[in-house]
C-alpha cells in the first residue's frame, strides 16, 4: 500500500502549528502551510481541508486567537497568533511527542 506524504501528520497537526506560532508570530493559515513545508523541507505537506478546522478548534479551545488583517499580498486574512494556554498546550504537546517518539524508537530497536 502506498503512502502519501500526509500520512506523518494524522494526530500532530496541532503540534505543528502550535510550534509554527511560536517560532514565527501571528500567521495566516495559507503561510502556516508553507512554513511547516519549509521547515520540512517539504517533507510535510498540510492541506487546508485538515489546518482550517484545526484551527478553528485550537480557536475555541482558546490556545489561539485570530484578528483579520492585510496579507503580504495585500488581500484580507485571518491571522493566527498564540495565547498563553496555547503556549502551555505547546508543551503538553511536545512531551507527548517525546514519549511517543521514545516509545516508536524502543520498538524499533533491534534484538538482542
Amino acid at each position: 500500500m502506498k503512502k502519501s506524504k500526509n500520512d506523518i501528520l494524522q494526530g500532530t497537526l496541532t503540534l505543528l502549528v502550535l510550534r509554527t506560532l511560536e517560532a514565527h508570530g501571528a500567521c495566516h493559515g495559507y503561510g502556516l502551510c508553507g512554513h511547516i513545508q519549509a521547515a520540512s523541507t517539504d517533507l510535510l505537506r498540510v492541506e487546508e481541508g485538515s489546518l482550517y478546522p484545526a484551527l478553528h478548534r485550537m480557536e475555541q479551545d482558546g490556545w489561539l486567537r485570530s484578528s483579520w488583517a492585510l496579507s503580504e499580498k495585500g488581500r484580507r486574512a485571518k491571522f493566527y497568533e498564540l495565547t498563553k494556554r496555547g503556549l502551555a498546550q505547546l508543551e503538553a504537546e511536545k512531551k507527548s511527542w517525546d514519549r511517543l517518539t521514545t516509545g516508536v524508537a524502543l520498538v524499533l530497536r533491534p534484538v538482542e
